[in-house]
């Protein structure tokens, strides 16, 4: 005859209460900081990495400089197709190459070279870092004796902050060309014509907010990286985590930065 367990059931895993969720944002958000604090007292101090910067540097620059320029050229021409139908019919296709030089200055030049730098760099820097972490290449390097903070998150974020506005500065270039090429076909405007236009409207104030948002996105990005790359955990999972949480929470933090800067720049302006 069959036995009835009539023993209680095993009560289930209760999660963390608001509270503790709480406290663990604060820990979080205080690790953040004090991550973002080591940083800026361990980049200044010798003994300096030169040559890992430089290596860094070709890694988040060369390297994407492919689809930089192919992501660039098609923004360009895409955002200069997509704004004639407007202004024609207001009979301003002449604004056209004023309208495309300010747009892809103030906003889409950071912004997309941002975002295409986030996907790329900041998730391969994740991806790097979590592994070493995971294998204890970090640990072993603490124990050795060498600084592996300095070495592995100094020298990345330092290569993302000088290199960032130096794609963004390449990403405009290439979008007004593109911006060019289809004004051209279109509206046959000679070339030393279409440059006049595009630097009439911009002033010293566009140069340097594009400039600034770029260096903020791309110490962001660098940091963001780093940041949950150096602190992975549970093995190959976190590996994964750690490259997908730096690219949502780099591209979330720059949009947000975005908004700042524009609204700064805006003031200035």
């Amino acid at each position: 005859m069959d036995t009835v367990d009539n023993s209680p059931a095993p009560a289930a895993k209760k999660g963390p209460s608001g509270k503790q969720r709480l406290l663990d944002s604060f820990a979080t958000l205080y690790k953040i900081n004090q991550f973002i604090l080591r940083f800026f007292k361990e980049a200044f101090l010798p003994p300096y990495e030169f040559k890992e910067v430089i290596r860094q540097c070709y890694e988040t620059g060369v390297r994407s400089f492919t689809l930089i320029t192919f992501t660039g050229f098609i923004t360009g021409l895409i955002f200069t197709k997509q704004s004639r139908p407007s202004l024609a019919s207001f009979g301003a296709q002449s604004w056209l190459p004023s309208l495309v030089s300010i747009a892809i200055m103030r906003a889409l030049a950071p912004l997309i070279t941002a975002l295409i730098a986030a996907g790329k760099v900041g998730s391969s820097i994740g991806a790097e870092l979590g592994s070493m972490r995971v294998t204890e290449q970090i640990d072993a390097m603490e124990v050795s004796g060498t600084k592996p903070f300095k070495y592995l998150v100094c020298t990345r974020v330092i290569a993302t902050t000088l290199t960032i506005p130096i794609l963004a500065t390449y990403t405009a270039f290439i979008a007004l060309l593109g911006g060019y090429l289809n004004v051209a076909v279109n509206e046959g405007t000679s070339y030393t014509t279409f440059w006049e236009q595009v630097f009439e409207p911009l002033t010293f104030v566009d140069f340097i907010g594009s400039l600034a948002k770029a260096i903020v996105f791309g110490f962001t990005i660098g940091i963001v990286g780093c940041y949950q790359g150096y602190y992975s955990t549970k093995g190959t999972e976190g590996v994964g985590k750690a490259a997908n949480g730096a690219v949502v929470t780099a591209m979330f933090l720059v949009f947000v930065e975005e908004i700042l800067i524009v609204q700064i720049a805006g003031w200035f302006r």
